[in-house]
């Protein structure tokens, strides 16, 4: 027994684990789901909580409606009208006079029935019920009830009337009804109302809401612009909500702060470099003097390469120098990109789209060509053939540097970003390359809104792929 009942609990324990299991799947799934459907915009969220409390809140007073108040309405008018009818059965049956009705049929016009006699024979086919059948099946049950004949009804033939033939043994009688003696017709006015209001309150909740969501789009554009090194709009300044313009006002120290701290190492920089450049050329002076000698010359390049080096130090850690984007023409800083790139050797094309016209975007002019250049030096230094082309996107623009190099194997694609990073110190360590142009290009395409990233070329060495938000 005690082995039957441990087997017993370790079968419970065990549907109980894959119950809790398959609740939980079903759960995350259903979360998904809804997540994926609903809207990602605070817009459309915002209305979406405005929207389903009235829509759910109207769908129970319309239910709580239909239920008791247009129901029973209903109910009571095919009540009536059941008992009319068979009213005039019954005195029809007993009519003194079989040749004359006219007496039965100005009574049935007394109770708002238009009577018609037929002769005997059989019902009409049974009609297709309607979609919405609440008085069709409320009339049907009430003359079922009461008149306990054979009968025929048709609410869908004559949208103001209601036809009803009751079968007899010696004739059909045939009664028009108008629908608002059977049918609760004045339910579209509380139908409307309700729909009036829904309009009413949701028209107030979008002028609203597109009031409090403003601001947050206008905080939302200046820090896009500010991240994309573009001026903040000027009419820039907190307002909406309590919560949204101190996220401004925030916002708007930040800017000042980093504005400030770009401007204090601009500075700084401008003087370490004054400073550096007034030594080398002390260098270089001194070294003229001292006449030609093998030993002068390798001084001599020593101090261009220090010279080198020095200036892509302090290019990295200037940055973009606080300049200021303005509206440039890509296509003509593209043509004196090339045309100072012969001077890398090799060969160096440009590929412009078929339709050249003027792409004026917002640029940090020198940084930007700082950039492009770095990148294509790279490529000239271990590759014959240089390609630089632009390719037009929908929201991007996308500058391809290729090469015929070696290339960069892809799990060093991403180190080769990495500031001082080389791949192999041997080959490089007497070229004066000190490992920050591609990190330097990297950071001026970032502070643009945009990114650097390496593929394989076509040409069979390396791609880099330069994108910018057009």
């Amino acid at each position: 027994m005690v082995a039957v009942r441990d087997s017993a609990d370790r079968a419970v324990r065990t549907w109980w684990a894959r119950a809790i299991w398959l609740a939980s799947r079903l759960a995350q799934t259903v979360a998904s789901f809804t997540t994926d459907l609903l809207p990602k915009g605070l817009y459309a969220r915002a209305l979406i909580i405005i929207i389903a409390p009235i829509v759910l809140l109207e769908s129970v007073v319309a239910f709580v409606f239909m239920e008791r108040h247009w129901q029973a309405v209903t109910r009571r008018l095919s009540e009536a009208t059941a008992r009319d009818i068979a009213a005039i059965i019954e005195v029809y049956r007993e009519y003194p006079h079989k040749d004359d009705y006219a007496k039965l049929i100005d009574l049935a016009e007394t109770m708002q029935l238009s009577l018609q006699l037929l002769p005997p024979g059989d019902l009409p086919p049974a009609q297709p019920k309607p979609f919405f059948s609440l008085l069709d099946r409320t009339l049907s049950n009430e003359i079922r009830r009461q008149v306990r004949q054979p009968f025929w009804v048709d609410t869908v033939g004559n949208s103001r009337h209601v036809e009803i033939r009751v079968k007899l043994e010696d004739a059909i009688l045939r009664f028009v009804a108008t629908r608002a003696q059977t049918y609760a017709s004045n339910s579209h006015i509380f139908l409307l109302w309700m729909v009036g209001t829904s309009i009413v309150l949701l028209t107030v909740a979008i002028l609203f809401l597109r009031n409090q969501i403003r601001p947050i789009l206008r905080l939302a554009e200046a820090a896009d612009a500010f991240g994309k090194g573009r001026p903040v709009p000027d009419d820039f300044r907190p307002r909406g909500a309590r919560e949204v313009r101190q996220a401004a006002q925030a916002f708007l120290e930040m800017r000042d702060r980093i504005r400030q701290h770009v401007d204090q190492r601009t500075t700084m920089l401008a003087a370490v470099s004054h400073d550096l450049r007034t030594v080398l050329t002390r260098f270089k002076l001194e070294l003229a003097l001292l006449g030609d000698s093998p030993e002068v010359r390798a001084l001599q390049a020593d101090v261009k390469e220090m010279q080198h080096m020095l200036e892509d130090y302090l290019a990295f850690a200037k940055g973009d120098g606080g300049e200021e984007a303005v509206p440039t023409d890509l296509f003509e800083l593209l043509e004196e990109i090339q045309e100072d790139a012969q001077m890398f050797g090799g060969t160096i094309t440009l590929e412009l789209p078929n339709q050249r016209q003027s792409l004026m975007l917002p640029l940090k002019r020198q940084s930007f060509k700082r950039a492009i250049i770095n990148l294509v030096s790279n490529a000239a230094r271990y590759g014959k053939n240089v390609i630089i082309r632009v390719v037009p996107e929908e929201e991007w623009l996308r500058i391809e540097i290729d090469d015929d190099g070696p290339g960069i194997p892809e799990t060093e694609r991403e180190n080769v970003f990495r500031p001082f990073y080389r791949l192999d110190d041997a080959r490089n360590q007497d070229t004066g390359n000190s490992g920050l142009g591609l990190a330097i290009a990297r950071d001026i395409a970032r502070s643009h809104g945009g990114d650097v990233m390496l593929t394989d070329s076509d040409l069979g060495g390396l791609r880099a792929i330069v994108t910018v938000p057009v």
